[in-house]
């Protein structure tokens, strides 16, 4: 943000914003391991490298609510502190049992309650869908990757068989009268699914206003690319079987690239087209309809100045227990 952009914001937001970046500052520093650990895997391990969108989609969801934003105050909701606190109890949990899923959970879930109790319900309200896309900075994934194999070489049998190759499968492996065919780990498709779920998410929170049509968009979300991969995996043995065991590894390693993600996209994307019902521009609650809530008007009452010492408290605290646990920046 410029300067001027700045000094053009109402004095109200200046100082809220001015406090939820050191508030924000606070709890990354004391959860720093985390989120290094979390930069390492978007940037190092391909599973995830689509987290790193993940910031530029945020930011410009916010910027989709920058009218309705202005037509809001800050104001801090003391409530919002016991968010920040079990999102640390979390992350704390987390490192001491070394699930690191837990651990990242906690340390992004922390962030998100800073934003609610420093921003207040009203401006949550407003940032629902940027703020609930955070999540998905959290890598997950891993854990479903066993069974996303046994679907894949199951579905990679049946279209083999139903090819008129005969095959036989024992977990993840596939014996065909070419070749031993291993569904590994990299082939599980987990990387397109965790993707697949993240753009099902924003896609059903933009362009349509129905739940069910949000519920089914999401489905396909989840069965589309895991029937795909399987397509893959049958496609590789196909090939194999016409062109040889070593042009198929090379062609295996093309198609189960970002080129075909991006073909599979293209076709659940163009499906849904016709029943879009909005522009992204029009998500999420109005200022209007949020006016008229009375359970926002109760919640708010006064602003709960101590909020942002509270957090910032906190923070030092976890900061803190971090360190005498040697699982914080230091350790």
């Amino acid at each position: 943000m410029g300067q001027g952009a700045w000094r053009a914001l109402p004095e109200a937001w200046r100082g809220a914003l001015a406090r939820l970046a050191l508030a924000v500052a606070a709890l990354m520093f004391a959860a720093a391991r985390e989120w290094g650990e979390m930069a390492h895997q978007w940037w190092n391990i391909d599973t995830y490298n689509h987290v790193l969108l993940v910031p530029v989609i945020i930011v410009w969801l916010v910027r989709l609510r920058l009218d309705a934003l202005a037509q809001a105050e800050p104001r801090a909701w003391l409530p919002g502190l016991s968010l920040v606190a079990a999102a640390l109890a979390l992350w704390g949990a987390g490192r001491i049992t070394g699930i690191n899923l837990l651990a990242h959970a906690g340390a992004v879930g922390a962030v998100q309650g800073a934003v609610i109790a420093l921003l207040g319900l009203r401006v949550a309200a407003l940032l629902a869908l940027p703020l609930g896309f955070a999540v998905f900075l959290v890598p997950f994934g891993d854990e479903i990757i066993p069974a996303l194999q046994l679907v894949t070489a199951d579905i990679a049998v049946a279209l083999t068989r139903w090819s008129g190759i005969p095959a036989e499968v024992e977990s993840i492996y596939i014996q065909t009268p070419v070749a031993l065919f291993i569904v590994a780990e990299a082939c599980s498709g987990v990387k397109f699914l965790a993707a697949m779920v993240a753009l099902g998410v924003l896609v059903s929170f933009t362009r349509f206003e129905r739940w069910s049509r949000r519920a089914a968009f999401m489905l396909a979300a989840i069965i589309v690319p895991i029937l795909a991969n399987g397509v893959r995996a049958w496609g590789t043995i196909m090939v194999a079987h016409t062109y040889g065991v070593e042009f198929a590894e090379g062609f295996d390693h093309i198609v189960y690239g970002w080129v075909f993600f991006a073909l599979v996209v293209a076709v659940l994307l163009g499906a849904a087209w016709p029943f879009f019902e909005r522009e992204p521009e029009d998500h999420g609650w109005s200022p209007a309809a949020l006016g008229a809530s009375g359970f926002l008007a109760r919640s708010e009452g006064k602003e709960a100045r101590a909020a942002f010492p509270a957090l910032l408290a906190f923070a030092f605290v976890a900061a803190l227990f971090g360190a005498i646990a040697g699982f914080g920046p230091a350790g």
